[in-house]
């Protein structure tokens, strides 16, 4: 299979290409960080597509930071859901066979406890902008199939955590202040809302649903990409906790608190399950040590200030 993935240089698009490549692949990366097109440049994307024409598209490019959202909502509306328009109308143009579209489960927003777990079925109720970019992204996707006919799969994934996330994640941003805590001999650090329950998955699990995605889902088809299972956040931190080489307790930080946190968000994986064999792997609880080992390896090759 040759597929190019965009936003090849961010934290799940890397292990997406070691994964592709393990499994035999053609892997093309593109990302702007790297000179590849911007996700607004039509025109550059079709001529990237166009002279590389891969059977398939993983659309991991974007703007993720959902706290970043709150401040920048236009650019993330505009990177997310025009950048998403751009690059499926360059696929068409050029004649892509598939296109992966990498939305959120953000999309549904605030559920309530009787509607868990949520299936694809659920409405969309964003609660950031960030979300919203997203469900737009969805609907984009799925306009592009009913309108011109082309092959779409929408991925909606779940928290997901694993080594070589940056701060925007919450088990990697708690492993960076624990390794700092740690370097400077501190004893405490800053948390948000440590009851929020959360639907992680590994995200080496989680590039091994995109491919199979790509292999055997079905177009026009959205799928969860999801454990199944929420956690919260305070049971990781603990886990997190009880790894580091010093005491260190949580602090409550109202700063670190997002405008509006679900309780909890746990999905279905039934639909991905059937379609293409998947379901995960990797158990969360023994992926933090990885995090917490490469939050402190991080930390050793940066500068001091850090």
């Amino acid at each position: 299979m040759r597929a190019v993935v965009t936003g090849a240089a961010g934290f799940v698009g890397r292990h997406l290409v070691d994964h592709l490549l393990s499994e035999g692949d053609e892997v093309v990366s593109t990302d702007r960080s790297s000179g590849g097109p911007d996700v607004l440049d039509q025109d550059g994307l079709a001529e990237l597509l166009g002279h590389h024409l891969p059977d398939v598209v993983f659309h991991l490019a974007g703007q993720a930071d959902v706290a970043r959202s709150w401040s920048e909502p236009a650019t993330t509306i505009r990177v997310n859901a025009e950048g998403t328009h751009h690059l499926l109308a360059a696929a068409r143009r050029v004649g892509v066979g598939r296109v992966v579209t990498v939305t959120s489960a953000d999309v549904y927003g605030v559920v309530t406890a009787d509607e868990l777990p949520i299936d694809e079925t659920a409405p969309f109720r964003p609660a950031s902008p960030y979300a919203a970019s997203k469900a737009m992204a969805d609907l984009i996707a799925q306009q592009a199939h009913i309108g011109h006919g082309q092959d779409v799969v929408r991925a909606r994934s779940f928290n997901h955590l694993g080594p070589g996330q940056g701060e925007a994640g919450v088990c990697s941003a708690l492993a960076l202040r624990i390794a700092r805590c740690e370097v400077r001999g501190e004893t405490s650090i800053q948390v948000g809302n440590l009851d929020a329950r959360r639907d992680f998955t590994d995200v080496r699990d989680v590039v091994r649903a995109y491919r199979l995605l790509a292999m055997s889902g079905q177009p026009d088809t959205a799928y969860n990409v999801c454990s199944g299972r929420a956690v919260s956040i305070r049971s990781l931190l603990e886990v997190l906790l009880s790894l580091a080489d010093c005491p260190i307790e949580p602090v409550d930080a109202p700063d670190l608190y997002r405008p509006v946190d679900l309780p909890e968000l746990r999905g279905d994986a039934t639909a991905i399950k059937r379609d293409t064999g998947w379901e995960p792997l990797l158990n969360v609880e023994s992926t933090l040590p990885e995090v917490l080992d490469d939050a402190r390896r991080r930390l050793s090759q940066s500068s001091p200030a850090n």
